[in-house]
């Protein structure tokens, strides 16, 4: 029960969902920060931009559970297992350079502004970010983890299905 719950049904995983809306907000922030550091709409974009930063660190909690479940499932030392551990690696790093811009941003939540700390903890956390989901997609799409094959697609075609 305990395993469904932290790592899904098999061809169903719980952490690439998550990484989604952990992704999707953290992005939002990083963009909230330029537009109102550039000056566009400064007040309501500082403001937004903190909030999306805390909703996107609310987020990473369970991602991070769930992907260090996968993580602990994978064959140490193995090409699966060093990517895998890049993408931990990277995504701590952008979830702590996103934690520093929230904390740094606090006063230009209060005043209005985006503060510079802030514009470049995201930045710099959206770098961080950016590689750690490619290196999440490597994971998926060149080492297939927590794909479920089609097994249809495996199974010879009957010769009804070959429009003959």
């Amino acid at each position: 029960m305990i395993e469904r719950l932290l790592r899904g049904t098999p061809g169903h995983p719980l952490h690439p969902p998550l990484t989604d809306a952990t992704i999707g907000m953290l992005t939002l922030a990083t963009g909230l920060a330029v537009v109102g550091f550039a000056g566009v709409v400064e007040e309501a974009a500082a403001k937004a931009a903190l909030l999306a930063l805390a909703g996107g660190l609310v987020v990473a909690a369970p991602t991070a559970v769930t992907g260090f479940a996968d993580w602990l499932t994978i064959d140490w030392g193995t090409p699966r297992w060093r990517t895998a551990t890049l993408h931990l690696t990277a995504m701590l790093t952008a979830v702590g350079l996103y934690g520093g811009a929230a904390w740094a941003q606090w006063s230009g939540y209060r005043d209005g502004t985006v503060t510079t700390a802030g514009l470049v903890l995201a930045v710099a956390g959206f770098v961080a970010l950016t590689a750690g989901g490619w290196l999440g997609g490597a994971v998926v799409f060149v080492h297939g983890m927590s794909v479920e094959a089609n097994r249809r697609a495996e199974e010879p075609a009957r010769p009804d299905e070959r429009g003959t």
